[in-house]
Order: structure tokens, then C-alpha cells, then sequence
């Protein structure tokens, strides 16, 4: 992406071209146990950092998306069980309070936005949330999402 942006500033000359890039970084989210006889939902965090290299030091928006997972939806994801037949509900926020689930900006899910203006390292929380009253086997349950950093 950086090499075609130098690229296309070349071609075109452009008084506005500069080298910009983020890398990105996660601590994962583990719930722990999940007891099926709760009444309280489980609640975990992780963090997004994000680390961009912006050597003009001009304003640069970015985008903090993470896709739907395995079973392709937001609202609500599904881990999948070891045994392959069951699947534990699970939801990811933008927020501790839960109001936006963190997506693509699809299906009524939000995107992390924010400015950048030098070399910065960003640390954005990961809320998530097992909802209680989950009747599901015994056993280890994952799923495998993606962050994405647009600029």
C-alpha cells in the first residue's frame, strides 16, 4: 500500500504526498470458564494498539474495523465449540457499556475513528460479552477475528 501510494505521488507530481504507515498489534480476549448456570453474563477485555508512522505530522483519519469471525455476523458472533456442534453467542463493543458493537460499519456495527497527527501508539480497548443463559456442551470454544487499520 505505502509503495503505490509513492508510487501515484510520483506519477502525479503531488506537492501533498507523504510516506505513512500503522502497524497493529492485540492482546486477546479470554473469557475464562463460562457456567451455563449463571445468571450473569461474562464479561472479558482485549486491546487493539495501533502504532502509525506519520513523519509530516499532518492530520490523518483512521479506521479500527474487526470482522464478523467464523460465523459471519455481528450481532450476535458465535464461537465455535471444540465438539463442532455448538456455538456460544458472544458480542464485541467499542464500549464498557455495550451500546456499539464493534464491526466493518455494516449491519448496524461500529468502526473505531480517530485522528492521528505525529507518531503515535494508540490503545484501544476490546469490550466483549458472553450473554448468560447459554445451554452449550462442555468444552473449549474460539473463534478467530481480524482488526484492520484503514487510512
Amino acid at each position: 500500500m505505502v509503495k503505490l501510494a509513492l508510487l501515484l505521488c510520483t506519477l502525479l507530481f503531488s506537492t501533498e504526498c507523504y510516506a505513512f504507515n500503522c502497524s497493529i498489534a492485540t492482546t486477546p480476549i479470554n473469557f475464562g470458564n463460562y457456567d451455563v448456570f449463571s445468571n450473569q453474563a461474562l464479561d472479558s477485555s482485549g486491546t487493539i494498539t495501533v502504532d502509525c508512522n506519520n513523519p509530516d505530522q499532518k492530520p490523518i483519519k483512521i479506521d479500527i474495523s474487526i470482522n464478523s469471525g467464523s460465523s459471519g455476523k455481528f450481532n450476535p458472533r458465535q464461537m465455535q465449540g471444540a465438539n463442532g456442534t455448538d456455538r456460544l453467542n458472544y458480542y464485541v463493543f467499542t464500549d464498557p457499556s455495550g451500546a456499539a458493537i464493534w464491526g466493518d460499519g455494516t449491519g448496524g456495527s461500529s468502526i473505531v475513528s480517530t485522528i492521528v497527527t505525529k507518531n503515535s501508539i494508540l490503545n484501544s480497548n476490546v469490550y466483549a460479552r458472553i450473554p448468560a443463559g447459554q445451554n452449550v456442551s462442555v468444552g473449549t470454544y474460539t473463534d478467530l477475528l481480524t482488526a484492520t487499520v484503514s487510512w
